[in-house]
C-alpha cells in the first residue's frame, strides 16, 4: 500500500481535546480508582483549579512541572494541570532515588516538585542537587517535613476554587511532557513529547482497535509512562470512554477489580500476562468469561493469546505494534487482521520505515538491519532531546530517526523486531540505563570495576553484574545485592552477579559487553533467585 509523502493530517492538543470532551459528555466518568470516580466535567473543573494554583506559585508557559506521583486523581490532573498553563509535565519513576531521581529533576530543570510523602523524603535528600527547585507540593502529607532549600507545602493548598480554565496557550508543536528514555552511552535524556504526538499516538490506538465511548480500558500501568496516559487516558478521553486505573498490579486482585469496574478492554505487559493466565480460576474469572473484549500487551505470543482467548473468553489479543519513545506506534495491525507469529503488524500509514545496514543503505526482503524510520506528518514524533541539541541531531542522521534496534521486514512487509542494538536492557517493561546502574555501583567502596548487561533468560531480559572487587575486599555476591536494593529501583536490581579478575576489553579499554551478554551465567554466576533475598517494590 502506498502512502502520501506528506500531509498535515489532523494536529491537536492534549488540552483542546479535554474541553471539547468534558463539553460533550460532561457526567460520563472518565478517570475511576479503585471506585473513585471523577466525570469529564470533574477532570476540567479540577484541573483549572490545580493549574491556578500552580500560576500562583510561579509555574508559567514554557516551565517544567516535575512529579513522584503514584497512580491516582492527582497524577492525572497535574499533567493536565501543567498542559493548561502551557507547561511541560514531568512524571518521573516512583520507584528513582538518589541519583535517578537527582538527574531526571535537575536534568528537567523543574522548579515546582509534586510527589507522594515517602517520595518526597528522597527529593529532600537529593534537594542540593537540584538548583532550579523551589518549591515542593506533597500530596496528602500527615505532616509537612522542614526544609531550608525549598518551600515545602501540602499540594492540597494548591486546588484554587476558580474552575474557568485558564487561556489556552498551546499549539499542536508545543511540548506537553517529558519522557526520559534509557541511557546507554550516557545519563537517561528527555524526549520532549509535543502535544500533537501524544494525541497521535491516542489516535493510532483508536485506530487499530476501535474504541468506543461504552468502553472501559482497565489498567495497572504507572502514570510516568505513555502507555498508561498516552495509550489508556488520552484515547479513552478522544472517545468519551472510561479509563479504570489500579494502583499496582495485583494477580489475586486482578479479576475482582476488572469486574468492579465493568472493564472491556484490559491493558497489561510482559509476565503480567503469564501470571493471570497461569493463576487458578475464582469466582470473579467466572463470572466474566466473555466479558472483556480485548486485552493488550506485549510480549503476547501466540500460545498465550490462545490461553486467554480460550480461558476467558477473550475476542482480541496482543498488541502488534512497535516503537520507542522517540516515535511511538510506527508499525500495528487492526484487530481483526492476522499477523505472522513473531511480527509487529505492519509500518501504518503515519510513518515510512526502512532496514539498513551500517552506512544507511536499504537491506532486501528478509535481511535484518537497523531500523530507522521518519513522520509522515508534522509532530508525531519526538520533538528531540531537551537540552541536548548534539544528541538529537546524532539520532536523525540522514534526517532519519535511527532507532538503534535491529529488525527485518518480509516480502509482504510485515516487520518484526529481531534485538537491541543499544547497550540497554528491558525488563518488566521498564528500560534500564546500564551507564546509570554502572555509576550507581562504583559508588560502592569495595566494587573496582563493573559492568552491567544482560542475560537471556525464557521470557525476558534479566540484569547481570559482572564486577571486580576491590583488593582485600571480603565482599560477597548477596551482600552488594542487597546493597543494591537500598541503592537501586527495585526493577535495576541486578538477579546475576559474578565477580572476576577482570574484565574483557578491547585495545581501547572498552568492556567488551558482546563478550559478557553470550557467556550469560556462568557456574560462577550467583542467582538472586536461588536466595531467600527479596526486592522492595517501593
Amino acid at each position: 500500500m502506498e502512502f502520501p509523502v506528506w500531509s498535515s493530517d489532523v494536529r491537536e492538543t492534549v488540552t483542546e481535546v479535554l474541553s471539547r470532551t468534558a463539553k460533550k459528555y460532561p457526567e460520563h466518568i472518565f478517570l475511576d480508582f479503585q471506585g473513585e470516580k471523577l466525570t469529564f466535567r470533574q477532570v476540567d473543573e479540577d484541573s483549572s483549579r490545580l493549574a491556578h494554583g500552580l500560576a500562583a506559585r510561579g509555574v508559567k508557559c514554557g516551565d517544567t512541572v516535575g512529579s513522584v506521583l503514584d497512580s491516582n486523581k492527582d497524577a492525572a490532573l497535574v499533567w493536565f494541570a501543567a498542559n493548561k498553563l502551557g507547561a511541560i509535565h514531568v512524571p518521573v519513576n516512583t520507584a528513582y532515588k538518589g541519583e535517578y531521581l537527582r538527574h531526571q529533576l535537575a536534568d528537567a530543570s523543574c522548579a515546582v516538585l509534586i510527589a507522594e510523602p515517602d517520595y518526597a523524603i528522597r527529593i529532600l535528600d537529593v534537594a542540593d542537587g537540584l538548583p532550579s527547585a523551589q518549591t515542593l507540593l506533597i500530596r496528602r502529607p500527615v505532616s509537612l517535613p522542614e526544609s531550608s532549600l525549598l518551600a515545602i507545602d501540602s499540594l492540597d493548598n494548591a486546588y484554587n476554587d476558580n474552575t474557568t480554565p485558564p487561556p489556552d496557550p498551546n499549539t499542536p508543536s508545543h511540548i506537553s511532557m517529558l519522557i526520559f528514555t534509557g541511557g546507554t552511552t550516557g545519563p537517561s535524556k528527555g524526549c520532549m513529547i509535543s502535544h500533537n504526538y501524544a494525541c497521535n499516538l491516542a489516535r493510532q490506538i483508536l485506530k487499530r482497535e476501535n474504541r468506543a465511548a461504552g468502553d472501559i480500558n482497565w489498567t495497572p500501568l504507572p502514570l510516568f509512562h505513555m502507555n498508561a496516559t498516552a495509550g489508556s487516558i488520552l484515547s479513552c478521553l478522544m472517545v468519551g470512554a472510561t479509563v479504570a486505573i489500579f494502583p499496582r498490579f495485583s494477580v489475586s486482585q486482578f479479576w475482582h477489580d476488572v469486574e468492579r469496574s465493568g472493564a472491556t478492554v484490559v491493558n497489561l505487559l510482559g509476565a503480567m500476562l503469564n501470571f493471570i493466565a497461569e493463576a487458578p480460576d475464582n469466582d470473579a474469572s467466572l463470572r466474566y468469561f466473555g466479558k472483556l473484549k480485548a486485552v493488550r500487551g506485549a510480549p503476547f505470543p501466540p500460545d498465550l493469546q490462545e490461553t486467554w482467548k480460550r480461558r476467558f473468553g477473550v475476542k482480541f489479543t496482543g498488541s502488534n505494534g512497535y516503537g520507542l519513545t522517540e516515535a511511538a506506534r510506527v508499525t500495528s495491525l487492526p484487530d481483526g487482521l492476522d499477523a505472522p507469529p513473531g511480527s509487529s503488524g505492519r509500518v501504518n500509514e503515519d510513518f515510512d520505515l526502512r532496514v539498513v545496514d551500517e552506512n544507511d543503505n536499504e537491506l532486501p526482503a528478509g535481511q535484518p538491519g537497523e531500523i530507522i524510520v521518519r513522520p509522515r506528518h508534522p509532530d508525531i514524533i519526538f520533538s528531540g532531546y531537551w537540552n541536548r541539541p548534539a544528541d538529537t541531531l546524532s539520532i536523525l542522521k540522514n534526517l532519519w530517526l535511527h532507532t538503534g534496534d535491529i529488525g527485518r521486514l518480509d516480502e509482504d512487509n510485515f516487520f518484526y523486531f529481531v534485538d537491541r542494538k543499544k547497550d540497554y536492557l528491558r525488563r518488566r517493561g521498564e528500560n534500564i540505563s546500564s551507564f546509570e546502574l554502572e555509576t550507581t555501583i562504583n559508588t560502592h567502596p569495595e566494587i573496582d570495576q563493573v559492568a552491567v548487561h544482560a542475560v537471556k533468560t525464557d521470557s525476558e531480559d534479566e540484569v547481570k553484574v559482572t564486577a571486580v572487587i576491590a583488593s582485600g575486599s571480603t565482599l560477597d555476591e548477596e551482600s552488594l545485592c542487597r546493597w543494591c536494593i537500598d541503592q537501586l529501583p527495585y526493577f535495576a536490581v541486578p538477579r546475576f552477579i559474578e565477580f572476576r579478575e577482570s574484565l574483557p576489553r578491547n585495545p581501547f579499554g572498552r568492556v567488551l559487553k558482546y563478550q559478557l551478554r553470550d557467556e550469560g551465567r556462568t557456574p560462577n554466576t550467583w542467582d538472586r533467585e536461588t536466595t531467600d533475598v527479596e526486592l522492595k517494590k517501593r
